[in-house]
């Protein structure tokens, strides 16, 4: 069996950890932060809006979501993500982008935490609680607009057309 102490670890990867302060974590409320998730070619995008009022870490990963079928948390968190992108975000609204990300279904997944480690607000999952129950400090999900993510395998080129005439078989050969 998995330990949940060893999903707890992998989840705080994303977000700096310290000692918790209660009466910061009061003022914060879940609606300050928003993730909105979308494809762009072989990139994956997160914008992340930030109404608290301060500096946040915040990071954006991906995890492999076979059949776009969410997998269990357990697994998720315990696999690590490879595919990410972190930094800090300013109030108001900033992208996050996943780049070379190969096709495939992937989960997608968003955390992001204050500098004093006092709040944290992490994408809504199925299970997720009981790792976030794990944390020291006030702790949040997010409804995001779509949890899970497809990038497409690309197209082949269509061919430029060129000057030479189209046969048009009504009227016979052309050549």
């Amino acid at each position: 069996m998995r330990s949940i102490f060893r999903a707890a670890v992998i989840t705080a990867t994303a977000v700096p950890l310290a000692v918790a302060v209660p009466d910061l974590a009061a003022a914060a409320d879940a609606s300050e932060v928003t993730y909105a998730f979308g494809v762009d070619g072989h990139s994956v995008t997160n914008t992340i809006t930030n109404n608290t009022g301060g500096v946040l870490t915040c990071a954006t990963s991906l995890a492999p979501a076979p059949g776009g079928i969410l997998p269990p948390i357990s697994d998720v968190l315990s696999a690590g993500q490879s595919l990410f992108a972190h930094s800090d975000i300013q109030p108001g609204v900033t992208v996050h982008t996943v780049i070379d990300v190969p096709d495939g279904s992937y989960v997608a997944l968003a955390s992001c935490g204050n500098a004093d480690a006092s709040a944290m607000w992490v994408s809504d999952y199925p299970g997720i609680e009981e790792t976030l129950a794990l944390f020291p400090y006030e702790s949040f999900t997010v409804e995001q607009a779509a949890t899970v993510v497809t990038v497409p395998a690309e197209l082949p080129a269509l061919p430029s057309p060129g000057n030479e005439p189209v046969p048009n078989p009504l009227f016979g050969s052309s050549n």
